[in-house]
């Protein structure tokens, strides 16, 4: 079945501890974080991401799908261990070289939290190719990283259909997470394409009822 990533980047702070139960009671596979630095992408979400990872862990048992983008990948990876996410997701374009990939992947892995590897709409996916095979997910950005609210770019859903068909030929047993401009007009072509996970924050958060749209979204 499709899981569901609820992206939390529009949730207003004084909103939040609402917001987060709704949601788990809306019955989200997923917290979706994005970490931003401002460096990477032209927002800096980092303090409020990591206040309300926090706050999720004290009052919800949905897991955590963190996604970093930053340069420092490093720094923020260590920063998110304690909070014991699901999966941790960085961006291949963030890394200096193939070692600094792995590098991330060994850290990750070794505590014992899933690893993503995520890539831009103009990055080939040939890219990551050589990675998933140590992976348990791709994030194939649907939209340019750093604001949400973006309409689904369309040509990135080729990208979905070719890693998926890497996957299926290599026998690898590797996620397909998508993320931006998805909602329930989208949703179906993500799905098509091959993605297993859909991140969607918009479309979610500004609707009246969450379980609706999850629920919808879901089974679409």
């Amino acid at each position: 079945m499709i899981e569901i990533s609820t992206s939390i980047l529009s949730v207003k702070e004084e909103d939040s501890v609402k917001t987060f139960y709704n949601l788990e009671t809306a019955k989200t596979d997923y917290f979706h974080i994005d970490v931003m630095d401002g460096k990477f992408v032209e927002n800096n979400t980092s303090k409020i991401m990591q206040k309300y990872s926090e706050k999720i862990k004290q009052i919800s048992n949905t897991p955590l799908d963190v996604h970093l983008m930053v340069d420092d990948v490093n720094k923020y990876i260590e920063e998110y261990i304690p909070i014991a996410p699901s999966y941790i997701t960085f961006h291949v374009e963030a890394c200096k070289n193939k070692q600094d990939v792995f590098k991330c992947i060994e850290k990750i892995k070794k505590n014992n939290i899933k690893v993503g590897i995520s890539l831009k709409p103009q990055t080939s996916i040939e890219e990551i190719y050589e990675f998933l095979p140590y992976i348990h997910l791709v994030l194939v950005m649907t939209v340019e990283p750093g604001k949400g609210g973006q309409k689904l770019i369309s040509y990135t859903l080729d990208k979905i259909k070719d890693v998926k068909k890497y996957i299926e030929n290599n026998s690898l047993d590797t996620y397909i997470e998508a993320d931006g401009g998805i909602n329930l007009e989208t949703a179906k072509d993500v799905i098509n394409s091959g993605a297993d996970i859909l991140v969607s924050g918009s479309a979610i958060i500004n609707a009246d009822n969450y379980k609706k749209v999850i629920e919808k979204m879901r089974r679409i």
